[in-house]
């Protein structure tokens, strides 16, 4: 019977890699299509991943806590199936590392001043997260990162490549020179920083005023206090928050919409509606139908943006942000949302929410978002300024909905009167998104919003 190799499946945009948390079958098992093999874990999801091949597992060839390249070979299994299955959406599986020959050799690099007006260093090159921790850990600047020759698929810089470098670096093979203009001289030699880390520090005037420069996370602990270490998946989070605003200087947009047709609409069809479909409807899936036609109209706002290249996305894939119990954050997608009608979408929000929660979204379930949705609202907020979900440019918050007395006008002139009242507010990347498109977006849901016709009959939208 031929052998089929399971690979690492691909699991979204700009992830590379994934973390093996637990095998659920053991070398000599039989296995069985579709059911799972292993739990993995990304820095957007934990998930399962299902066997491809039905039969009796040959080969585990990485252990718990491994590290693994989409598109590698992580079992074989003995399958009675004449033809070979390879996994759905897989890249090439990339060069094993131990054939890869290496030759130490010595390199000397000049690390230059970083301006306000200066590029991004590590904008010519994409770094993945674990090269990126292992980079921040060892004290690998980003400037030396763009010096280290990459062996990975498309010359990317793989987890041996940087811990050869930090080898090399550490036995004096690699000299990384500074200009002196670019340090600050301090009497204690291991405070001295980077001028431009410096004068943004916070500390900095007090601490001068103290005589020494003090380590900006360096906390002073007193009192009574707990120290809880944050979860893997918090710690991803704060990162990617790190990241998203260090990558797109954000601007954030604000409309306000009067909602009360969409309020009226939906406490008449609701009780019908959860009757005949079997879920409850939530003003999620109504706003989702506006925006998603927004979205066509304003293609520059479902982009992404790789280097000078603006990348418009065909698709309207609406991603959702979701709290867990743990009190941690994932965003489950929505394909092809401008496609669906109010029961398709209200049937998506339920189950991603629902597989959020009970942990149980697929790979697939995460990838592939073009625009960005959170619900502040649901928690009492009126408006945020939510951080950009990478690599998309724009990011939307739905603040809560308040009854308010605010005028109107009225064929017999304005009148004060009670209306359901939200404010919307809007994130963009400024580099591609201006203020006119980023508003004129924006202006666009809330008239839609407005608009919502009252008398809809929805069940005509199936």
């Amino acid at each position: 019977m031929p052998l089929v190799e399971l690979v690492m499946p691909k699991l979204g945009e700009s992830i590379m890699e994934a973390t093996i948390l637990k095998w659920h079958k053991n070398v000599g098992d039989t296995i069985q299509l579709d059911e799972t093999l292993l739990d993995i874990a990304t820095d957007k999801v934990d998930s399962e991943v299902p066997s491809t091949a039905a039969g009796i597992i040959k080969e585990i060839l990485f252990e718990v806590n491994a590290v693994v390249p989409i598109g590698a070979v992580i079992a074989k299994v003995e399958s009675k199936q004449a033809t070979l299955i390879s996994s759905i959406e897989t890249t090439p599986a990339p060069i094993k590392e131990e054939e890869i020959p290496y030759t130490p050799t010595a390199i000397i690099i000049q690390e230059q001043s970083i301006s306000p007006s200066s590029s991004n260093p590590s904008g010519t090159k994409f770094y993945s997260p674990l090269v990126l921790n292992i980079a921040q850990n060892e004290g690998v600047s980003l400037q030396e990162l763009e010096f280290i020759q990459g062996t990975g698929n498309q010359g990317r810089v793989t987890k041996k490549d940087i811990f050869n470098y930090i080898a090399n670096k550490k036995a004096g093979l690699v000299s990384v020179a500074k200009p002196i203009t670019q340090l600050v001289n301090d009497p204690v030699k291991e405070n001295s920083k980077p001028l431009e880390e410096i004068i943004t520090n916070d500390n900095f005037v007090s601490s001068l005023q103290n005589g020494k420069l003090a380590n900006p996370e360096e906390v002073i602990i007193s009192g009574n206090t707990e120290i809880v270490e944050m979860d893997r998946m918090r710690k991803l989070i704060a990162k990617h928050m790190v990241d998203s605003v260090q990558t797109s200087p954000h601007v954030t947009s604000f409309v306000e919409a009067d909602v009360t047709n969409m309020v009226l609409w939906r406490e008449k069809v609701k009780q019908l509606f959860e009757k005949r479909e079997g879920i409850k409807l939530t003003y999620t899936p109504m706003f989702l139908e506006a925006i998603a036609l927004a979205l066509e109209k304003f293609p520059l706002v479902n982009a992404s943006l790789q280097g000078d290249n603006i990348i418009y996305k065909k698709d309207i894939n609406i991603g959702m942000a979701t709290a867990l119990p743990t009190g941690n954050l994932i965003v489950p997608v929505i394909k092809g949302a401008n496609q669906l009608s109010i029961v398709g979408l209200s049937k998506a929000v339920n189950n991603l929410a629902n597989a959020a929660r009970n942990n149980q979204l697929k790979p697939s379930d995460t990838k592939d978002g073009t625009f960005t949705v959170t619900n502040v609202g649901t928690f009492g907020s009126i408006m945020g300024t939510p951080i950009i979900n990478q690599p998309q440019v724009a990011i939307l918050a739905l603040g809560a909905i308040k009854k308010r007395a605010v005028v109107v006008e009225t064929l017999s002139g304005d009148a004060i009167t009670i209306r359901h009242m939200m404010y919307l507010s809007m994130s963009y990347d400024h580099r591609i998104v201006d203020g006119a498109v980023g508003t004129q977006f924006l202006a666009t849901i809330a008239k839609a919003f407005e608009s919502w016709d009252p008398n809809r009959q929805w069940f005509q939208y199936v």
